[in-house]
């Protein structure tokens, strides 16, 4: 079989190019829930594009900031998952 080679030239406009839809579509939810104080793990999950599983290992390796809530409750501010998706956005240019 052949080998398969990775041409990172031709993958990064597009994903370059998806990070900005998203980060233009969570500034727009930011806009229209500006009185959200904070959103639970489950609806930030929602909002990133990720399976709440997924947020939980970002969390974990402390790739993103939370807010402990009442008892074991965790709660992510917009700011931070704008920081995050930033970062990420960074990471790939």
């Amino acid at each position: 079989m052949g080998e398969f080679r990775f041409d990172e030239s031709k993958l990064m406009p597009l994903i370059k190019s998806v990070v900005t839809q998203v980060l233009t579509e969570m500034e727009q939810l930011r806009q229209a829930n500006s009185d959200r104080l904070v959103y639970s793990e489950v609806e930030a999950a929602a909002l990133l594009g990720l399976h709440r599983h997924q947020l939980r290992d970002i969390r974990g390796r402390g790739e993103i900031s939370y807010t402990r809530l009442v008892g074991r409750r965790i709660g992510y501010t917009m700011n931070d998952l704008m920081a995050y998706q930033k970062r990420g956005r960074e990471e790939t240019t």
